[in-house]
């Protein structure tokens, strides 16, 4: 039997089966929303829903096929030379990459694989080949789930963000409204957790995040940082539309930020200035850990950033629109994201504090395998690190 450590269980397979509906069931959603607001004639609001959803989906197509097409032409994991991978050729990858279904591709791989492995499979391994069948296929799962992460900061979020502003304020409410809503916060919290453990898990010299409190813990200190961030900028957006400009300077200065440190996790140039600026998005709402390097001092600016944003947002809202003051939604947010930030920051020095795995101290060697440096593997090490 594989170590603890890189065994890909049946609960997890069934796991990825949840993920699945869940992602499907927040595109819908958010499908049938863009309807609806059409059908209202509200066109900015059914034009924004459906473009985030078109660029969730465009951007994590082109990583998607990217990366089969490194993994194609890597000298390990494509040894023969084949002119497919995982039993796709090139063309038949383009044609499902065009038609959106990158990712449903990348489910299906992983589970029929995680299929026989786990519950079919009859084949005598030895205790080396079931370890690597097993890594193998939290590869493919930390694949999958950095695309997830890429869709759920360029599309859950942002949409989260403008169905905020919408409900809260122009009073425009329905129950689609809240079930896509619902939708996108669940899948943020999904892929918060799922990207940090499959991410852990496939890298060996990096200690699996234990499951339970270290997990629970974690995921309370990014769903509360994040919604309070969230509330704070629709606060900003009803204070004035013209606040999405001031988003735009920070997204801009997340990719300059990330610029500078001179990420090299793409195997072109323009497809790392894509990355810089997906990363630009994501460090708009959260901190993550851009290079895998010591980020005390900058993840302790950030959030005083963050802190300074949050305390800012009800208060201008407060002195600018003082009609507002009153009004129970401003009451009720305000509260959210005070409460939110606190509780947010407090956890995160306890998960930092007490509950961070430690690296291990481990070097890798070619005995071990670690050595054997493939797409896949290079790629994984270079992705973002939980922060």
């Amino acid at each position: 039997m594989p170590p603890s450590d890189i065994k890909y269980t049946k609960v997890r397979w069934l796991l990825t089966i949840a993920g699945l509906f869940l992602y499907v069931g927040d595109i819908w959603t958010d499908i049938q929303l863009a309807v609806k607001y059409f059908q209202k004639s509200d066109f900015v609001w059914s034009g924004l829903t459906l473009v985030f959803v078109l660029v969730g989906l465009l951007v994590t197509q082109i990583f998607s096929y990217t990366w089969f097409m490194d993994d194609m032409t890597d000298v390990l994991i494509n040894a023969d030379g084949k002119p497919t991978i995982l039993g796709l050729s090139k063309g038949r990858l383009v044609v499902l990459h065009l038609f959106g279904l990158g990712i449903f591709t990348r489910y299906y791989q992983l589970l029929k694989r995680g299929f026989k492995v786990i519950w079919k499979s009859t084949h005598s391994y030895t205790v080396d080949e079931r370890s690597d069948e097993h890594h193998n296929l939290f590869c493919m799962a930390t694949d999958l789930s950095m695309l997830k992460m890429f869709e759920t900061f360029l599309e859950s979020v942002p949409q989260l963000l403008l169905q905020l502003y919408i409900v809260l304020g122009h009073g425009d409410c329905s129950v689609l409204q809240y079930l896509s809503m619902a939708f996108s916060f669940v899948n943020i919290a999904w892929a918060l957790v799922d990207y940090r453990r499959c991410l852990r898990r496939s890298l060996p010299h990096i200690k699996e995040m234990p499951s339970g409190l270290p997990t629970l813990i974690y995921l309370l200190y990014k769903l509360c940082t994040i919604t309070s961030h969230i509330l704070s900028y629709t606060l900003l957006l009803i204070l004035s539309p013209y606040s999405a400009v001031a988003l735009t300077v920070l997204w801009l200065l997340g990719t300059t930020w990330t610029h500078a440190l001179q990420t090299n996790f793409c195997s072109s140039g323009w497809l790392e200035l894509l990355y810089r600026a997906v990363i630009g998005v994501i460090l708009t709402f959260t901190f993550f850990n851009v290079k895998g390097q010591d980020t005390k001092v900058a993840m302790i600016i950030y959030y005083l950033f963050y802190t300074f944003v949050n305390i800012t947002a009800p208060l201008l809202l407060a002195f600018l629109k003082p009609e507002l003051q009153t009004a129970t939604f401003f009451l009720a947010v305000s509260g959210l994201i005070f409460g939110g930030s606190m509780v947010g920051l407090v956890f995160l020095v306890l998960y930092y504090l007490l509950l961070h795995p430690r690296e291990n101290l481990r070097v890798a060697d070619e005995v071990d395998g670690l050595g054997k440096e493939t797409q896949a593997t290079r790629r994984i090490q270079n992705f973002l690190q939980p922060g």
